[in-house]
């Protein structure tokens, strides 16, 4: 049976996705923190992982190399609800093998789980310049992953307010595509 693991600090989410996924022949378990994932890690050695990028107190990337260092073989996702290229790209580098933005459905987790590509790069052939608050966005993402998360830091070097910085960093990337 195909095990996995769902790291996820939303106490009402974690548990739609471990009934959504044991639907489709896994066995689920759920971890809220950094700390428990890493022993559920050591003690079910699951062959699937389900990561949440913002966990409360730690930063989903940052489990990324000690999970692939115990378990080299596991089929990790990435799953996050502020999805940017700096994001994506740092954690397919980390070690991550898909990366999703929420909401994602059953179809899309099952996809990325197995490890059949999952087409989330229609934009990348559309020749649709970028807009610049989706722009700004990314900008501020790769700053943010430069400076290891800290706001503060992150603000100095942008040249802005923190607290200008931390309400960007609240709203949700900006689509390229206009709605019709």
């Amino acid at each position: 049976m195909k095990q996995l693991l769902i790291i996820e600090d939303d106490l009402a989410l974690a548990p739609v996705l471990s009934r959504r996924l044991s639907r489709h022949g896994f066995e689920c378990f759920i971890s809220h923190d950094a700390s428990s994932a890493l022993l559920q890690a050591r003690k079910y050695k699951p062959t699937h992982i389900l990561l949440d990028m913002k966990l409360a107190e730690a930063n989903g990337l940052s489990l990324i190399p000690p999970l692939r260092q115990l378990l080299p073989d596991v089929t990790m996702v990435l799953l996050t609800g502020y999805a940017s290229i700096a994001t994506a790209v740092e954690a397919i580098r980390l070690g991550a093998d898909n990366y999703l933005a929420k909401p994602a459905d059953t179809q899309t987790l099952l996809s990325a789980l197995q490890g059949t590509a999952v087409t989330a790069a229609p934009q990348a052939l559309d020749e649709t310049p970028i807009s610049p608050k989706r722009l700004e966005w990314e900008h501020i993402q790769q700053v943010l992953q430069a400076n290891k998360g800290n706001v503060s830091a992150t603000a100095r070097q942008l040249g802005m307010h923190r607290r200008t910085l931390q309400r960007k960093l609240l709203k949700k990337p900006i689509s390229d595509h206009r709605e019709s």
